[in-house]
């Protein structure tokens, strides 16, 4: 078989087998195949798209590319959520301890911030002394014990999606639906999970600026979970603003725990409970959805949720009080109010530009190798539809010195537009995709 042929055949429109993808994914990977080649499939794969069979195929070959993850000696189903990423978004911070309270078992491996989207391994090991490097056989022993872990990607989970990754990256492939779709699932069917719950995020601070653009992804990745024998759910979620008040690493695993105390940003509660209840109704804890949502809220209610994330945190080494001690956590040394420069409403918030204030304050990686702060970030006083008047404070900026807070407030200002009259501000979950 050669590759000239399989690159020829996909420019012309024509479907690729399942053993022409396998050579191709398992030959790229070994690097047998050049960078040329795969970049000439990838754009005839971006202009000429993949049938759900073959999108399937790339995916379970890359999936098998490396390490399979086999959770099978943690009892009961376990389910796994994905978040195609956003400004503020630590839901799994909150959804993970609400489900794990109600008996689902949460053996989850997260990722790292880049660019404007934060990571959730970054946010936890803001918690001074938590691991999120934990050898397999003790992460599979803090699920059994514990109900939940969230630990960093580790070994050779799917290098082909790696390689792939970079190769879309500097190629102009991003875009390609069935190659996004491909690469999210591959990574959630290696990591073992027996159901996945999806959150695509829609709006300017998300990678699918339109409904139907987020509509077309979740239905493909609906589509492959279906395939490959796992129960799949999609929610569409809002990302036109900044999910929550608090932006930053540190500052995100307070409002995780004010949402898991009852309190906190309505709209975020609002997204969690209804993700954990589908988690809960994906892991058999519930007969229907509404049992489900009861269920969260009950485990928010009773502190049983609270409770489950302090315990996870002891498991993986973190030092449990500052669960409950926000004091404990990094702190920025410089605070500065960003007054309004003017009056009326908010009218919105350009979430992706926000999400780049906290990033050069250094709460973000520009590049994979950069080091992030901690305890940078910013604080959200006002929202869209909240009125305001002249100089009240829209936010507060948290910084490693004087002059990056005079920076980052200057331009989160100009991330606020305004109006005389209040907006409607759109309900947090857009669709659902089963």
């Amino acid at each position: 078989m050669r590759m000239y042929d399989i690159i020829h055949k996909k420019r012309e429109g024509g479907e690729l087998t399942t053993y022409e993808i396998h050579f191709f994914v398992q030959g790229y990977t070994q690097g047998e195949i050049p960078d040329y080649q795969a970049s000439a499939l990838l754009m005839a794969i971006f202009f000429r798209g993949m049938t759900q069979r073959e999108t399937a195929a790339l995916t379970l070959e890359m999936a098998r590319s490396g390490d399979m993850v086999d959770l099978s000696s943690i009892p009961g189903v376990k389910v796994d959520k994905h978040s195609t990423g956003g400004v503020g978004d630590k839901t799994s911070l909150i959804l993970g301890p609400i489900a794990a309270a109600c008996g689902v078992k949460i053996a989850k491996m997260s990722g790292r911030g880049l660019g404007h989207t934060g990571g959730t391994v970054d946010k936890l090991e803001s918690i001074p002394g938590l691991r999120t490097d934990i050898p397999r056989q003790e992460f599979f022993r803090i699920v059994q014990e514990v109900g939940l872990s969230i630990i960093g990607q580790s070994g050779n989970l799917c290098p082909a999606d790696k390689k792939l990754y970079a190769l879309r990256d500097v190629t102009a492939t991003v875009e390609s639906l069935p190659l996004i779709a491909s690469s999210i699932m591959s990574k959630k069917i290696a990591a073992g999970a027996d159901a996945i719950l999806l959150d695509v995020k829609m709006g300017s601070g998300a990678f699918m600026k339109t409904l139907e653009d987020s509509r077309a992804l979740a239905r493909e990745m609906v589509r492959i979970g279906s395939q490959v024998g796992r129960r799949t759910v999609a929610l569409i979620t809002d990302m036109d603003m900044p999910l929550g008040s608090r932006i930053g690493n540190a500052l995100e695993v307070q409002e995780a725990v004010e949402v898991l105390s009852g309190k906190g940003d309505r709209r975020l509660r609002a997204l969690c409970l209804e993700l954990s209840a589908n988690m809960i109704y994906l892991g058999g804890h519930a007969p229907d959805m509404p049992k489900a949502r009861a269920k969260a809220v009950e485990a928010v209610r009773s502190g049983r949720a609270l409770e489950k994330l302090r315990r996870m945190v002891e498991a993986q080494g973190g030092d449990r009080r500052a669960v409950y001690d926000p004091s404990l956590l990094p702190a920025a040394p410089v605070t500065l109010e960003v007054p309004s420069p003017a009056g009326g409403y908010v009218a919105g918030i350009a979430a992706e530009r926000s999400g780049l204030v906290s990033m050069h304050l250094g709460g973000g990686r520009a590049t994979k190798d950069s080091v992030i702060d901690l305890a940078v970030g910013f604080v959200l006083n006002k929202k869209t539809g909240d009125a305001v008047a002249p100089g009240e404070s829209l936010a507060t900026i948290h910084a490693r010195d004087e002059k990056s807070a005079a920076e980052a407030a200057e331009k989160l200002a100009a991330c606020f537009s305004f109006s005389g009259t209040q907006p409607a501000v759109p309900g947090i979950i857009r669709d659902i995709i089963r």
